[in-house]
């Protein structure tokens, strides 16, 4: 009886073993895993036949490209209107007949509304115009601004003296007189040497160029409103000046 019994849980033990057995399931090794995926590369498409596969769509629409109408207005301050009353046909024509906008002068709100209509094809020319209209706004003729419109790579930039160095009353008009220098001389220098454009109003200045240019023009400004001499000024742009030529 006892044999029997100390028999029983033996069977049960065996049992269970099976069934915990069968529960499991067998993992793959790493090495199978690797070189399944090794083989699955080599099955993979070619550049070719992907392209072949790729769906074919017709060229989208330019009506579609453009989207609605799109409107910028540039505010214009009181002592600007006269010139622009005298100069409105030399922006009016590039805007219109080259770059396909509609422009207008609004008395009510005091600004220029620029507008694309359908003859509009390029969708970067309502910036461009926008541009050419702030840059005059801002006090450039309207021969330097219209450079916006033609070049791509030409930017505006504003920034204040006292951004600088925080000047009051005397040493703020000083600061201003060595930007300008006497008769604009230094300014005029800074120009031809930096090939950029640059306008005094107040306290703000306006400089229009390329990216590289602008730089050299503000490092230059900033140095005369810090209190360098002008002709360390002028050596230092004309040296920087003639690096940069000299990598182009």
């Amino acid at each position: 009886m006892d044999s029997d019994k100390n028999q029983t849980p033996e069977v049960e033990v065996g049992a269970e073993s099976k069934n915990d057995s069968e529960s499991f399931t067998k993992v793959k090794s790493k090495k199978t895993q690797k070189r399944k995926r090794e083989q699955d590369g080599v099955d993979m498409d070619t550049e070719d036949s992907v392209a072949n596969k790729r769906p074919q769509f017709p060229p989208i629409s330019a009506d579609k490209l453009r989207g609605p109408d799109e409107m910028r207005k540039i505010p214009v301050p009181g002592h600007r209107y006269t010139p622009l009353k005298e100069n409105w046909l030399k922006i009016f024509t590039p805007i219109v007949e080259n770059l396909q906008l509609q422009v207008r002068f609004n008395l009510k709100t005091r600004s220029v509304e620029i507008k694309t209509c359908k003859e509009t094809q390029d969708i970067s020319a309502l910036t461009k115009a926008a541009d050419f209209v702030r840059a005059f706004i801002l006090g450039f003729q309207v021969e330097d601004a219209m450079a916006l419109i033609r070049l791509d790579e030409l930017f505006l930039e504003t920034f204040d003296v006292t951004d600088v160095k925080p000047l009051k009353g005397d040493h703020l008009s000083r600061a201003i007189g060595r930007i300008a220098g006497k008769g604009g001389k230094t300014k005029f220098t800074i120009e031809n040497v930096t090939k950029t454009r640059i306008v005094l109003a107040d306290t703000k200045v306006h400089i229009l160029g390329s990216f590289q240019n602008i730089k050299m023009a503000r490092t230059a400004i900033c140095n005369l409103i810090l209190g360098s001499p002008p002709s360390k000024v002028y050596g230092n742009i004309r040296m920087v000046a003639s690096r940069t030529a000299e990598r182009f």
